[in-house]
């Protein structure tokens, strides 16, 4: 067993200090008991905790590191930029820079503003896409998480999933009415909104692939419909691309699925392990926001040039690495493979979704899990016990059944296998 003595010391000061000792709930090990590991530092596919121990890292920082960690040009990027300053309050070159990368690389973008988290990007989205359409009511699917704005945090994924928290305290009844929640992969629930909502409802916000509920994969014709129906009614349609943005294609869910929503948000990987966020879309929309136009969102690091940096870095390699997408499917559907293997010959009840770099195993007895009802079958307990062994043997897993497990380029073969060979019944 792992002496984890110096994390057990550093989680019980936290406590004192940091509300749960955490400052991000899923991070406190919660569902899956024991004690979190402290990080002191990463590189490639590893992370090492400060005890000394090594780990074959698929956490990932919950997706941004699909080049692996501490990746040579990107490290190099925010030391150059570093040295010139951290912030400076004013526009820089590296906006520019990173806004053409995006344009470049995201189908639906033609205009695009920075902010510094998934939930900024969300929520900004939310707002203009209300000013745009003068229309109040928002339409989430349950067990998606779109950050913790009020709005979102209704009947949400992720954190709230793991803990079993049905909603948040602080949440107003007035907010709370103008969330309405359908079920993803189930387009009736979507209309039958609309019949009674339709001119009120401003836009329809959906992970077009989960994320954070475990990874669900969208059933053919479910995100064409949900075009289909924001087009009838005249309301936007808004794809959260914080996970599935430059994960699952260079241009995301949209290029893999051939849909072109009004608004994406995005995240993670556009920062290259720094916080940032971005949200875009048509120029139409995007020209409401102030300056421009009456909708006013600011923030004082938006765009500071070290999450510019790092992000132009990493999308670069993105962009102009050929195979890099079919490389990282390739070791992706290695560890799926193995995996099925291991609950065959364990006679494991279970179901794996895969869409390119990431999956989700579910120890569940459902034939397929497609919603967030199938998810909720999930056994736990189950999942806790294979994540414990698989960090006793080397391998972090994220410590929540409702994740995804991430695949980056510096993922070995090696690395892979002996995931795979964690599993026991």
């Amino acid at each position: 067993m792992n002496n984890i003595s110096r994390s057990i010391e550093a989680f019980s000061k936290a406590k004192e200090l940091i509300p749960g000792g955490v400052n991000s709930p899923v991070r406190a090990f919660k569902s899956v008991g024991g004690n979190p590991l402290f990080i002191s530092e990463a590189k490639g596919s590893k992370v090492w905790d400060i005890d000394g121990n090594c780990y074959i890292d698929f956490v990932a920082s919950w997706g941004p590191m699909i080049l692996g960690h501490a990746r040579e040009e990107i490290v190099e990027a925010v030391r150059k930029a570093a040295e010139k300053g951290t912030s400076y309050g004013a526009p820089t070159l590296y906006e520019n820079e990173m806004a053409e990368l995006i344009i470049s690389m995201v189908p639906s973008v033609e205009k695009v503003r920075m902010v510094n988290s998934g939930t900024e990007a969300t929520m900004s989205a939310l707002r203009l896409a209300r000013a745009y359409t003068g229309r109040s009511k928002v339409i989430k699917f349950t067990g998606c998480f779109h950050g913790h704005a009020d709005s979102f945090l209704i009947k949400a994924g992720s954190g709230v999933l793991t803990l079993g928290i049905p909603g948040s305290p602080g949440v107003t009844e007035s907010v709370a009415k103008d969330t309405l929640t359908a079920e993803y992969n189930d387009l009736e629930s979507v209309s039958k909104l609309f019949d009674a909502y339709g001119k009120d409802i401003a836009a329809v916000i959906v992970e077009p692939i989960p994320g954070n509920m475990g990874v669900i994969l969208p059933k053919q014709g479910f995100l064409q419909g949900l075009r289909e129906l924001t087009s009838k009614y005249g309301a936007l349609l808004i794809f959260d691309e914080v996970i599935s943005g430059f994960r699952v294609a260079p241009g995301g869910a949209q290029e893999l699925y051939g849909i072109m929503p009004d608004l994406t948000t995005m995240g993670k990987i556009i920062g290259g392990g720094l916080p940032v966020g971005a949200y875009g879309g048509r120029k139409d929309i995007m020209d409401m926001l102030a300056p421009e136009g009456p909708v006013y969102q600011a923030g004082t690091l938006s765009g500071n040039p070290l999450a510019m940096s790092a992000g132009i870095a990493a999308l670069k390699i993105l962009k102009n690495e050929p195979g890099i997408y079919k490389e990282l499917d390739r070791k992706a559907a290695r560890m799926e493979a193995g995996l099925r293997e291991k609950l065959a010959e364990t006679g494991t009840k279970g179901v794996i979704n895969r869409v390119g770099s990431m999956l989700t195993l579910f120890f569940t007895s459902a034939s397929e899990v497609c919603s967030f009802a199938d998810a909720m079958t999930s056994d736990t307990d189950r999942y806790a016990r294979h994540f414990n062994k698989a960090l006793q043997a080397g391998v972090y897993f994220a410590p929540s059944q409702f994740e995804a497990t991430f695949i980056s380029t510096a993922h070995t073969d090696e690395d892979i296998d002996k995931a795979v060979e964690c599993f026991k019944n």
